[in-house]
């Protein structure tokens, strides 16, 4: 398994000309998938970096504990039953084959094991991800085996090196040739060698099973160049703050997912968000797909399209009937100056007028941060708090600025929040 182990590190870890991972960003992911002792379905994360893995992790154990969580505190059994069923479902959805990989190391969970804290200091601290090279995996060829094998190695997965051994047997579960076809550009790691952040490709292969690297739906091309999005609605979502600074644009796959949880992505760091009104991430609107569809033929977001692209728009929608006479109608009827350009509202406006989204006005929600020095009183711990949805801005229930609520103005752009603590909850 020697040159195997090499191609997994290579592909987290190397970048060409670089000189390789220090010691004390490696130390930083070697932590285990642990749960707070203050809120029993969140797991903690201990420094900066592994939120990468761990943020994807936690938003499929909300989805599995998000109905329970204020009823009570979950005992031990619980929290391995839903950690476990969290793995094996993120494992499933990466598997390309009809077999799952398993990675551990030789003999127990892992050397210098620590289940509840970060590593300190010790002689362990000048390893490096070639120092630990896992050297067992196991192969499993069935989804039942998988669930019991994944149950088997619960202390593994808890122990020091939890979080990288989980991330190398979804690499290996999936298939490093595969994650290569993937991803965008094949000379970056999916950790960031300098600043230990996991990239957008790490963070999209746990969350839908594809390692692409960008955010939008479908694939685009680019002088010449094929640059994969994503291509089914996603089960658990993705919101950014880099949306809301128009750095790039979150397609309706990541927007809308099937269930209500979302992971909040930061510049640096990565939280979750969700509800538990299912009526939230209802079936797609026919006007939502048509803002959908609208957006693809708009890639650079401006809100407009020429108007000698409205027919392809109305034909993907099943709105053309005549071609020649129906379209040349809504042209002018949508472009009266005769800019050459079909806005965005006008468009929805006359094909789907006044069409409700079933959202309520208002719904209890929760936020997670891992990192302990991010929470109130350094306690992780899910923050409440109250969402208003309105139709329009409203001053007179007009909250506080931040990035939280920014990130999730990307979805709902009138969103008010009201949390139940003294002071909003960070994204960093």
């Amino acid at each position: 398994m020697g040159e195997l182990n090499k191609e997994v590190v290579d592909l987290v870890w190397e970048r060409p000309g670089s000189n390789g991972v220090s010691a004390s960003l490696f130390r930083r992911w070697t932590q285990g998938l642990v749960f707070s002792e203050t809120e029993h379905t969140a797991l903690e994360q201990f420094e900066g970096g592994p939120c990468a893995v761990i943020a994807p992790v936690q938003v499929w154990t909300s989805h599995q504990t998000r109905q329970c969580i204020t009823l009570h505190k979950n005992t031990k059994e619980e929290q391995k039953a839903a950690l476990c069923s969290t793995l094996a479902e993120i494992l499933e959805q990466a598997c390309s084959t009809s077999s799952y990989c398993l990675v551990t190391w030789a003999k127990g969970p892992c050397p210098h094991t620590t289940t509840h804290t970060p590593l300190t200091g010790g002689p362990e601290t000048s390893q490096t991800p070639q120092d630990q090279q896992p050297s067992e995996k196991r192969i499993v060829k069935s989804l039942s085996e998988l669930r019991e094998e994944v149950v088997s190695l619960y202390e593994t997965w808890k122990g020091r090196c939890g979080v990288l051994l989980f991330l190398y047997s979804v690499i290996l579960t999936k298939g490093i040739v595969n994650i290569r076809n993937e991803i965008e550009d094949t000379t970056e790691p999916l950790v960031d060698p300098v600043y230990g952040h996991g990239s957008q490709s790490l963070v999209n292969l746990l969350v839908t099973g594809h390692a692409v690297s960008n955010v939008w739906d479908g694939d685009r091309e680019c002088s010449g160049m094929k640059l994969h999005g994503i291509h089914n609605q996603a089960s658990v979502g993705f919101l950014t703050l880099m949306e809301s600074l128009r750095y790039c644009k979150v397609g309706a796959f990541l927007k809308s997912p099937k269930f209500p949880i979302w992971i909040l992505g930061s510049e640096t760091h990565l939280s979750v968000f969700f509800a538990k009104e299912m009526c939230l991430v209802a079936p797609e609107s026919p006007s939502e797909q048509a803002r959908r569809v609208f957006q693809t033929f708009d890639p650079e977001d401006n809100g407009f399209i020429p108007d000698s692209l409205l027919e392809e728009v109305m034909k993907a929608l099943d709105l053309v009937s005549e071609p020649e006479y129906y379209v040349s109608l809504m042209k002018s009827k949508l472009d009266p100056e005769g800019l050459g350009i079909v806005l965005l509202a006008p468009f929805l406006l006359e094909f789907f007028p006044d069409q409700d989204t079933g959202i309520p006005d208002s719904f209890s929600v929760y936020h997670y941060n891992g990192l302990k020095q991010s929470n109130h009183n350094e306690r992780v711990e899910y923050v409440q708090g109250t969402a208003l949805v309105l139709g329009f801005e409203d001053p007179m229930v007009r909250t506080d600025d931040t990035p939280v609520k920014r990130c999730l103005q990307t979805k709902w752009p009138y969103i008010e929040l009201l949390w139940n603590t003294e002071r909003s909850p960070s994204l960093n």
